[in-house]
């Protein structure tokens, strides 16, 4: 029997939310395989993979894809992990119009026309258009408002990309593991 999670189910078993005899039974020999999002380099392997084998059930010929695009697909961020990127090589086949996918073909629930510096320039015009409504419409200092929203999302963040590792998240923020668990406490994230 082969079965896949996404979830702990060792840390479900200590919870118990999971039964431990079950979980015996299945974890002869495990495979941790990292979400897509952590191993960006399979991306093109997969893609181009997962794109001749679409032209071969669909009867057409197989798609390339330029470097471009394929920066915008290696910067997506998976959330389907591969059975996604099934999906979306299959779609892709179909939707774009030439031989080579660009990066005008991705759409935008993939990355598409998403550069990284256009989406940089709306999030801080976003911030903008906050800031302004905050000081029309209160009187409190904008930091003491946004820093522990601002930091809340990135600890989010953080954990979910390190599922959960403390010391990798505190890592990935700049932080030492002790900031990290005071301003998780702090913000009620624990």
């Amino acid at each position: 029997m082969i079965a896949a999670t996404n979830q702990d189910l060792a840390r479900a078993v200590k919870e118990s939310r999971f039964r431990e005899d079950l979980f015996h039974r299945l974890n002869v020999i495990r495979i941790n395989t990292p979400p897509l999002r952590q191993r960006r380099e399979d991306i093109p392997l997969l893609l181009n993979h997962y794109l001749t084998e679409a032209a071969s059930e669909l009867g057409a010929t197989p798609k390339t894809i330029d470097a471009e695009a394929m920066d915008v697909l290696q910067a997506f961020g998976w959330p389907g992990n591969v059975r996604q990127l099934v999906n979306a090589t299959r779609r892709l086949t179909v939707t774009a119009p030439g031989g080579v996918i660009t990066a005008q073909d991705v759409p935008n629930d993939l990355g598409g026309d998403e550069s990284p510096k256009r989406a940089a320039k709306e999030w801080t015009r976003l911030l903008a258009a906050w800031a302004e409504r905050q000081l029309h419409d209160s009187d409190a200092p904008l930091l003491e408002t946004a820093l522990p929203e601002f930091e809340k999302t990135l600890i989010e963040i953080a954990m979910s990309r390190t599922n959960g590792h403390r010391q990798e998240a505190a890592k990935l923020l700049g932080w030492g593991r002790n900031t990290l668990a005071r301003k998780m406490k702090a913000l009620h994230l624990d």
